[in-house]
């Protein structure tokens, strides 16, 4: 099986560019293995720092999804290996929001070590569920429709 490097979900044509964040870190010794090379099941938590951030920037922090009365728990982590990362090697992580009508986030990621060369790359998919009921959004919840008004109007120019 092909390993991607990028570009997952399609985007539909006249879709608005994707709302980019990218953060830097080093690999700490606690997420090394014995040979010093990041642990494979860090990589999520990479993803999840760059992820946190950008849904901070969009109006989906835990504290928004709290005052809507939303959950939007991931339902596919995807991840490809490229290339190892070792102890105290910098690295950059970019998490990019794709445009969706469906009520669900759809982030790419893109993990760089310190030469830019790529390291890994994935997705996730998280749903938005009524978090009183449980049950999954059929149509896309107001925190998604406010972020969606937001982002056709250009507000998100400097992550784009």
């Amino acid at each position: 099986m092909r390993r991607k490097r990028a570009g997952y979900f399609e985007q539909s044509q006249g879709a608005p560019l994707p709302i980019r964040i990218t953060i830097e870190r080093r690999v700490a010794f606690n997420e090394v293995d014995a040979m010093a090379i990041a642990w494979h099941g860090r990589y999520a938590e990479y993803f999840e720092e760059a992820s946190n951030e950008l849904r901070r920037q969009c109006g989906f922090a835990y504290q928004d999804f709290k005052s809507a009365n939303m959950y939007a728990p991931i339902v596919q982590l995807h991840i490809d290996y490229h290339k190892s990362l070792v102890l105290d090697e910098r690295l950059s992580i970019t998490a990019m929001l794709i445009w969706t009508e469906a009520a669900r986030l759809n982030i790419e990621y893109q993990a760089y070590n310190e030469d830019s060369v790529l390291a890994a790359s994935g997705y996730t998919v998280q749903l938005f569920t009524d978090a009183v009921t449980g049950e999954s959004c059929i149509t896309s919840p107001v925190i998604q429709q406010q972020c969606q008004k937001k982002w056709l109007a250009g507000d998100f120019g400097g992550l784009q």
